[in-house]
């Protein structure tokens, strides 16, 4: 590489992302997605590169065919885990609002970012479930009471609680913009941006 190819690669005066995972984990309807794109469009405001992997498109697009038994959701969270990890590898924070609802596989996703020295933090938005009920974003409550569904986390699906999560959201509480603030700030405390 020439002096004038390294030059144009590193555009002076753009923050160089150290790359890092946020992961959100909660409820349905506890408000993980909505923190994560409003902490995005902070984040890309400021410069940042940032993705954004949503449960849901995930469901869609790279776990297609996985159903919610326990050993289906674990094989979800650890693709998850495996790509978030590899984009943060490359400097890009990556923020994951997905359930996990298992404590171990939540476990095991640390652990693969302490063994390649990749930034993590879990953040537990620690939404009621009475509160999530009402709120209902997706219908899952109504077709679980309904009887349409079973395996609802945390209604009838277990869901195990980050006993010391890296940061507690109780967004009920919290309106959005306070819990971006939350995570920024721990975010640049950590150095992670």
């Amino acid at each position: 590489m020439t002096d004038s190819q390294e030059i144009r690669m590193t555009s002076p005066g753009a923050p160089h992302d150290k790359g890092a995972t946020v992961w959100l984990t909660g409820l349905p309807s506890a408000g993980k997605t909505t923190i994560a794109y409003a902490l995005a469009g902070r984040l890309r405001a400021e410069g940042h590169r940032v993705e954004v992997l949503d449960g849901d498109e995930i469901r869609e697009f790279l776990s297609a065919g996985l159903g919610f038994s326990r050993a289906d959701r674990d094989t979800n969270v650890q693709r998850i885990g495996f790509v978030a990890q590899l984009l943060a590898a490359h400097g890009v924070t990556v923020l994951v609002p997905v359930i996990a609802p298992y404590a171990d596989s939540r476990e095991a996703v640390r652990k693969r970012y302490q063994e390649h020295g990749t930034g993590y933090v879990e953040v537990h938005v620690a939404t009621p479930v009475e509160v999530c009920s009402a709120r209902d974003v997706k219908g899952l409550y109504a077709k679980q009471a309904a009887g349409e569904i079973s395996g609802l986390t945390g209604v009838d699906d277990p869901y195990e609680a980050p006993l010391q999560p890296d940061l507690r959201i109780e967004a009920h509480r919290s309106g959005v913009e306070e819990s971006v603030a939350e995570l920024h700030a721990l975010l640049t405390e950590r150095g992670m941006l």
